[in-house]
């Protein structure tokens, strides 16, 4: 079952799929970890016993030692390889799949949901945060590993050396620990508060540069500019805030280890002096000294770590969290055998549980092959009717039908799958002409490309293109106008060849060359097939067999043109409006 199935999932079931890479960093981290505590032994051996040998033998002694040293060394060496090698490896593969999930996931939730997002902040969730949540996973598990190892041995072997300089030098831990615990609660809001700022920044960059047509077009740079450094602006507020504690945090545990090596130095030297400590064990105490202290610096850097990671970790959550309102039930059928015929059974819609109705209580059936037009003011709800039949969203009331099945007992694919929408604002995605194309049906062969592309009155410009069908057309279609992307919009639709069609003011923006070529390709594409018009333009749609004219109050009025302007209503103004 996929994790974003799962409301429950934890931060350590991404460790399932490499419970072999991390048995196995973890056991490198403690070989690792237990070759620096044997250094100093060896060290000690050599300057409290070796060297008061005879010369000859002490020589000998100490090259043997130093060829040990050396093989600990290169022991040391492989495992910090394959922590650094395999254990970053196992991060960037959960990594791989945290995003795997989250992406996924993203795809699963409904319009409901995107209506209310900036896709930087979006975006961000799935890049900054991802990023320090698997250093986390990777660094975290080994770091505690390590630092416990070489302060639990140092303290040991500390303690056989010298028990009361030991004991001496361990009452500073209680101190650290407590003061990271203070401090580690108050970092934990800041952090998370960096991301917000973070993802709000994104947020500010995609949509500046997603209409910096816009802003160009208007000279409005400098407003950007204010707008952004405002943003900005927090963000570092923000990350001073954090670096206030940070700096706080590191300096004084910095300065609490360093005073530990000073007062062992003292203590140790007044024991020397009194004949209680031999200055080889004072050496050996300043080692460990060494090996204790750098573990606990560890584990102050991991509390940055820690707090980026699970900040990252708690807006990955969030998402993951959200259960979307629109999914397959457990027993959705498949839509087979598709005719077209679609009802409206008193169905009734508000966006929002504190909105209003934007339809009450419509009643409409449309029979398979008919053409039927929506028309109305903005705001009427006619683009809202149309969304519920692919289950965009999900009706407040009632119940919308294709072949008397209810949408919601079908499965999304299947029933979005026979259904073709072409919209106003067409988005083509960065790549080549027949990229766009194959959006429609991806296992399509190049032939039934080309032929969708020729019903949409398309294939002559693509022909005219540099690389024709292989010509990138950039982001978001801009190197082509508005007219062409349409017709590539429609081919993409001829390609899916689906049994009911939904126009969404297909032609509006384009001029009257281009909306002829449009609307004929339109024409031929809505033949045979169930097709809801929506315009706003009344000349395109004079020829429907069936027009309905819809209000805030419904369906107010229905007919072909000809019934609908000698009713002298509603219809009649917006005609001649």
């Amino acid at each position: 079952m996929s994790k974003t199935e799962n409301k429950k999932v934890s931060i350590f079931s991404y460790y399932r799929p490499y419970k072999g890479l991390l048995a196995l960093d973890l056991f490198f981290a403690t070989l690792g970890a237990s070759v620096t505590l044997v250094m100093p032994l060896i060290v000690r051996y050599i300057t409290g016993t070796v060297i008061y040998e005879e010369s000859g033998a002490a020589w000998q002694t100490i090259v043997e030692l130093s060829i040990l040293m050396i093989c600990l060394l290169l022991v040391e060496l492989g495992c910090n390889f394959y922590i650094t090698y395999w254990g970053h490896l196992m991060g960037a593969r959960m990594e791989y799949g945290m995003r795997n999930d989250i992406f996924e996931h993203y795809q699963k939730l409904s319009f409901t949901f995107y209506d209310n997002q900036k896709v930087g902040q979006l975006m961000s969730r799935v890049t900054n945060d991802l990023f320090d949540i698997t250093e986390l996973l990777h660094h975290g598990p080994e770091d505690i590993i390590i630092s416990l190892i070489k302060i639990v041995g140092a303290l040991v072997i500390l303690g056989h050396i010298n028990g009361r300089l030991t004991l001496i030098t361990a009452c500073f831990l209680p101190f650290i620990l407590a003061f990271a615990l203070y401090l580690n609660k108050r970092m934990k809001r800041v952090f998370k508060q960096n991301r917000v700022k973070m993802a709000d920044i994104n947020g500010q960059i995609e949509d500046n540069l997603s209409g910096i047509r816009v802003v160009k077009s208007f000279a409005n740079e400098e407003l950007e500019m204010e707008k952004f450094k405002a943003g900005n602006d927090r963000f570092l507020a923000t990350k001073r805030h954090s670096y206030l504690y940070m700096g706080t945090y590191q300096s004084v545990l910095n300065a609490m280890l360093t005073a530990v090596t000073i007062v062992a130095v003292l203590v140790g030297s007044r024991l020397i002096i009194g004949g209680n400590m031999a200055i080889p064990d004072l050496i050996t105490f300043l080692l460990y000294i060494a090996n204790f202290t750098e573990p606990v610096k560890k584990l102050i850097n991991f509390t940055e770590q820690f707090q980026n990671g699970y900040s990252g970790y708690s807006r990955f959550r969030e998402i993951m969290d959200i259960q979307p309102d629109i999914a397959d039930k457990a027993d959705a059928k498949e839509l087979t055998d598709v005719r077209g015929t679609v009802e409206f059974r008193d169905v009734s819609f508000r966006y929002e549980d504190a909105t209003e109705k934007v339809l009450d209580h419509v009643s409409l059936t449309v029979p398979a092959g008919s053409y039927v037009a929506l028309v109305g003011s903005s705001g009427g709800g006619k683009t809202t009717l149309c969304s519920l039949i692919p289950r965009f969203y999900d009706v407040t009331g009632g119940s919308v039908c294709i072949d008397g099945n209810d949408v919601r007992d079908l499965t999304l694919r299947s029933l979005r799958n026979n259904i073709g929408i072409v919209q106003q604002d067409v988005y083509l995605f960065a790549g080549t002409v027949m990229d766009n194309i194959l959006y429609g049906r991806p296992d399509a062969t190049q032939e039934e490309v080309i032929e969708a592309a020729k019903n949409a009155n398309a294939h002559d410009f693509i022909m005219e293109l540099p690389e024709g069908y292989h010509t990138d057309i950039g982001q978001r279609g801009v190197k082509l106008s508005g007219g062409q992307k349409q017709r590539l919009s429609i081919a993409r639709v001829f390609l899916k060849n689906p049994r009911i069609l939904i126009f969404d003011e297909a032609t509006s923006a384009l001029d009257n060359e281009s909306e002829r070529i449009v609307q004929e390709s339109l024409e031929k594409l809505a033949k045979d097939r169930t097709t809801f018009v929506i315009a706003h333009r009344l000349s395109t749609i004079r020829n429907a067999e069936r027009i309905l004219v819809l209000t805030e109050d419904g369906i107010a009025e229905e007919g072909t043109h000809e019934e609908l302007m000698a009713m002298h209503g509603v219809y009649e103004k917006l005609y001649n409006m």
